[in-house]
């Protein structure tokens, strides 16, 4: 038996909160001594542990002393009420974090800078020299020349709302035209992310069959670090989101989504378009 002193020392809860858990039934002493000294044994101490992750939690001490009154089964399904609140939570601060990371990556750069005509003919000249020759002669065949294309690539990259996308990923044009120039686009590299994404959806799907929803954080998570390593992105919440809404909305490409679907189950888009603003807590 230990007493009200020597729990305070343990727990680190203060004698005053000990007498008062008392006086409001929450948590009374084993026994007393003649002097009125309060003891508590080993289960008045587990009850205590539990006590103090429940006030971790954020839950009253009336809320408490409900739910410790409350059966086994009953307790487990008050907990997982609070847990899916503090999931709530935690996804709101993952988004709030990531935002203030793209909000302040950027430093003092302007956000919406077009392309000049240099930083495009640097992108586009590195895009040219990882193709094959053979990709190279297809390409040729299929615009009429590598100029045509250029001019086709930079008519692309000077529209406004292309370039509002881009800078929205990369905080400003600068990052992104140095992102460009370290992409490699290789097969080898092409074939990784392939086999990335195929095992982040196969979770995904698995995620939805089991309805688990830490799974699915889980693969939110991982798609997140794909992007971030195909486009060398700081964090990938903007390109996510976009992912999302073309998820959920089904309007821009409803094609790739008939295709995840086919291959990787009916509801599977919109399922991932859901986690995703979970995670984000949009």
């Amino acid at each position: 038996m230990k007493t009200v002193k020597e729990v305070s020392q343990m727990t680190g809860i203060s004698i005053r909160a000990l007498r008062y858990y008392d006086e409001i039934g929450l948590l009374k002493p084993t026994a007393c001594t003649d002097a009125r000294c309060r003891l508590y044994d080993a289960d008045a101490l587990e009850k205590l542990q539990l006590i103090s992750l429940l006030r971790e939690l954020e839950v009253p001490l009336t809320e408490i002393k409900r739910m410790l009154a409350l059966p086994r089964e009953a307790f487990c399904v008050a907990l997982r009420a609070h847990k899916k609140t503090l999931v709530r939570r935690r996804n709101r601060l993952n988004g709030l974090i990531a935002y203030i990371e793209d909000t302040t990556s950027g430093g003092d750069a302007p956000r919406f800078a077009p392309f000049d005509k240099a930083q495009i003919d640097a992108i586009f000249d590195h895009a040219l020299s990882l193709q094959s020759a053979a990709s190279i002669q297809a390409i040729t065949d299929h615009f009429g020349s590598i100029d045509a294309l250029r001019a086709m690539f930079t008519r692309h990259l000077q529209d406004e709302a292309v370039s509002a996308h881009v800078s929205h990923m990369y905080a400003n044009k600068e990052k992104a035209v140095c992102a460009s120039l370290q992409h490699m686009g290789d097969a080898q590299a092409l074939a990784a992310h392939k086999d990335a994404f195929d095992a982040v959806y196969w979770q995904f799907a698995q995620a939805m069959q089991a309805k688990d929803e830490a799974l699915a954080m889980d693969a939110v998570q991982k798609l997140a670090n794909i992007y971030q390593a195909m486009f060398r992105l700081d964090n990938a919440r903007y390109l996510l989101l976009k992912v999302a809404a073309d998820y959920l909305e089904n309007q821009q490409h409803p094609e790739v989504i008939a295709m995840t679907e086919a291959q990787y189950g009916a509801g599977i888009a919109a399922y991932i378009g859901r986690a995703i603003r979970q995670y984000f807590g949009v």
